[in-house]
């Protein structure tokens, strides 16, 4: 019989993350019990994250040195990525979208939702990836490769031919859609909404109305500021227009994109959108981890979950001087700041 584990520290409850100074009993890979203790070590124990939207496949471009537009870079079926991916090896493949998901697991990524290209192939490269890894994919296929993916993944609905028939299909044998909208200009997003997705990605320049569709149908947005500012389509505070999606009701999740361009880091991201977009830290670090709702089961940190969670060592460098824990974690902890990293108890 496993003896139970116990870790102790200021745990980030719920999702709320309620901070409270706690010990979290862990038995079979589950939080079995979270007990309230008057003196907690300096430790800050807070959910796994997952990234809401990635392409792990652009890891064998990574920092390509690259001129152009957007389209030139990204657009299927012609963009630069897309034809470095067409010209590399089966195991050059496999082993860069591993080499990601590895990283994303040591800096606390316990999840990601990645748009794969190459169809079936393509989606099956991924899974022999993730084959073992503590970070797990939802994988939103492209090509024929929504067949034996989790959903299908739309680059625009501009960009694609057939995309009516496509989502339709997928629909049918129950896929998630989700579908990039509005991430240069925002005429594709009405007729994203009319497909009813899942997840939009992006979101960038999206109007008032659309924005306030997106909230009244439930609809996420995976926003992915760092790489909107990279390609260009955004130089302002204003897009993508943050603080209008959660005025507005809008449920927002975080992504890094393309790791051609942007390490995939949540810890970055979070600083990022902090500094830039001025949002309050609770609602950026909830959204660093709300997408996990595309696994089986949640992330955040409770009674009977699966035991994935962070502990940061708050007495290593500067950290133990803050006057704000979640302030601090949002813009500057980083994944050197690991002590205990509980990914990879459960096994799905």
């Amino acid at each position: 019989m496993v003896e139970d584990q116990i870790f102790t520290g200021y745990v980030f409850q719920g999702s709320e993350l309620t901070l409270t100074p706690a010990q979290l009993v862990l038995r079979d890979g589950l939080i079995a019990a979270i007990e309230e203790v008057t003196n907690a070590p300096n430790i800050w124990i807070l959910p796994t994250f997952f990234n809401s939207h990635t392409h792990l496949g652009d890891t064998i471009a990574m920092d390509f040195l690259y001129k152009g537009s957007i389209a030139d870079i990204v657009t299927p079926p012609h963009g630069l990525k897309h034809k470095i991916l067409a010209v590399t090896p089966h195991n050059d493949l496999v082993s860069c979208m591993q080499a990601s998901l590895n990283f994303m697991a040591l800096s606390g990524t316990a999840g990601c939702a990645d748009f794969r290209e190459g169809g079936i192939n393509g989606v099956s490269m991924l899974m022999d990836a993730a084959s073992g890894s503590a970070c797990k994919p939802v994988v939103f296929g492209r090509d024929g490769g929504e067949e034996i993916a989790d959903g299908l993944g739309i680059s625009s609905i501009r960009d694609v031919e057939s995309v009516e028939q496509q989502i339709k299909n997928a629909k049918k044998k129950g896929k998630k859609i989700a579908i990039h909208a509005g991430e240069y200009d925002a005429l594709d997003i009405d007729g994203a909404l009319s497909y009813n997705p899942d997840l939009l990605i992006h979101c960038t320049h999206a109007t008032d109305m659309q924005l306030r569709e997106c909230a009244d149908r439930g609809i996420p947005i995976a926003i992915c500021a760092r790489s909107n500012w990279v390609l260009s389509v955004t130089n302002s505070p204003h897009h993508p227009p943050i603080k209008r999606m959660i005025e507005l009701g809008c449920k927002i999740l975080l992504g890094t994109d393309n790791v051609m361009l942007i390490q995939p880091d949540m810890f970055r991201e979070m600083e990022f959108i902090f500094n830039v977009y001025q949002i309050d830290p609770q609602l950026i670090l909830q959204a660093a981890i709300a997408g996990s709702v595309h696994l089986a089961t949640s992330q955040f940190i409770k009674r009977g979950a699966p035991a994935r969670f962070i502990c940061i060592n708050a007495e290593r460098a500067n950290l133990k001087f803050t006057h704000d824990i979640l302030t601090t974690i949002v813009k500057r902890v980083n994944p050197c700041d690991i002590a205990e990293n509980i990914l990879s108890l459960v096994r799905e």
